[in-house]
């Protein structure tokens, strides 16, 4: 089970860097018809490879390139990305994830953002 796991967050790395190379994450003014702007948060969940860890685990610290990443990420699309099923498949537990950006310090994020059952921690 375990290799299965650590095969997964391989082929997550492996893609972000693929996607990485060609493709921006300056989303936080994109304008769009999605949360996200024009880009699909599905695909936008392997941007955020870095923070796998800390979005399982509470007690995992958050990766500062995961910090970077998030602060570039509008709240609307960060709750699209935690509930797509892609993270969802991920293994990201949404109770976690929307503490990360609490636990990387980012300022100005609003507080009590709700993410379908879940609330956005500023």
């Amino acid at each position: 089970m375990e290799g299965g796991v650590i095969l997964r967050y391989i082929c997550i790395v492996g893609l972000f860097a693929i996607v990485g190379n060609n493709w921006g994450f300056e989303i936080e003014g994109v304008d769009g018809a999605g949360e996200c702007g024009q880009l699909d948060p599905e695909v936008l969940a392997y941007k955020l490879a870095p923070c796998a860890a800390a979005a399982q685990d509470k007690n995992v610290e958050v990766p500062p390139n995961c910090c970077a990443l998030i602060q570039k990420v509008r709240t609307s699309c960060l709750c699209a990305i935690i509930l797509s099923k892609e993270a969802k498949s991920l293994g990201i537990n949404p109770v976690v994830a929307v503490t990360i950006p609490k636990r990387c310090k980012i300022a100005g994020r609003p507080r009590g953002y709700k993410c379908g059952a879940y609330v956005v921690q500023a």
